[in-house]
């Protein structure tokens, strides 16, 4: 029996979920089921491209199959979709109702702070992984049936990459909701922390002496251990996941004991 206030969160947020599911799902089946279409393009555009703004993106390459999913789905179009939901859903569940003047009102019934954030976050959260699952679960059918020469655990490693990447931005975009109560102020520092940390690890790695910085960026323990090629990497997934584990927590705790805004 789920709690009252989870479900009605999902109810609140079901058009913008089924919004954001649909346009992952297109995204992915689209870039993903014209793979062989799609290859010519793919030749001329790396051959088009300068070295340099490959090695930034983190392409190795766009002819073989790994190169082919880590340029399209999973180097920048792809995070960058489900990070802005992520984002977006995480706003919702603290800041936005504050930002409306409705939130002491939703915490007139009878739970307490805590209880009523860690609701609101179990809401959000399992639907930012519905819709950040998507595209590993459209691309384990995708890739056999269109014969891409790739080892589905290591697309299931990528793919799970994806989640807990997820998970880490939205437990910062929860934590910023929670300390400042204001949407905008969570999608503006959210959003630059996501920038800024895609930016350093992409510009860490072509810089001699500060490959080290990349360790500070999530994208790097998403997609700097290279799991199309290597398949899974738990420790780098687990850092994630333990991210957005400690920021939610904290969130919950700075909102227990912060004055809501009227």
């Amino acid at each position: 029996m789920h709690p009252a206030l989870v479900l009605k969160t999902w109810r609140d947020d079901r058009l913008t979920v089924v919004a954001w599911a649909a346009g992952v799902t297109a995204f992915t089946a689209i870039y993903t089921s014209f793979y062989n279409q799609f290859q010519g393009a793919a030749e001329l555009k790396q051959d088009a491209m300068p070295q340099g703004m490959l090695d930034f993106l983190g392409i190795a390459d766009m002819l073989s199959p790994a190169g082919y999913l880590q340029a399209t789905i999973f180097s920048l179009l792809g995070p960058l979709l489900v990070l802005m939901c992520a984002i977006t859903l995480s706003a919702r569940t603290i800041a936005r109702p504050e930002e409306d003047g409705v939130l002491e009102l939703m915490l007139a019934n009878p739970v307490s702070r805590r209880a009523f954030a860690w609701q609101r976050v179990a809401a959000a959260g399992s639907a930012l992984t519905v819709v950040a699952a998507i595209p590993g679960i459209l691309l384990m059918i995708i890739v056999p049936w269109i014969g891409m020469d790739i080892p589905l655990s290591n697309v299931a490693a990528a793919s799970a990459g994806l989640v807990a990447l997820v998970w880490c931005f939205a437990g910062i975009a929860f934590l910023t909701g929670a300390v400042t109560g204001k949407r905008t102020t969570v999608l503006a520092i959210t959003g630059g922390i996501a920038v800024a940390t895609y930016m350093v690890n992409a510009i860490a790695g072509m810089l001699d002496g500060w490959h080290w910085v990349r360790w500070l960026s999530p994208f790097h323990y998403f997609i700097g251990t290279d799991p199309l090629h290597t398949g899974w990497h738990p420790a780098e997934l687990l850092t994630l996941v333990l991210l957005g584990v400690v920021t939610t927590t904290a969130g919950v705790i700075v909102f227990d004991r912060r004055d809501i805004g009227v």
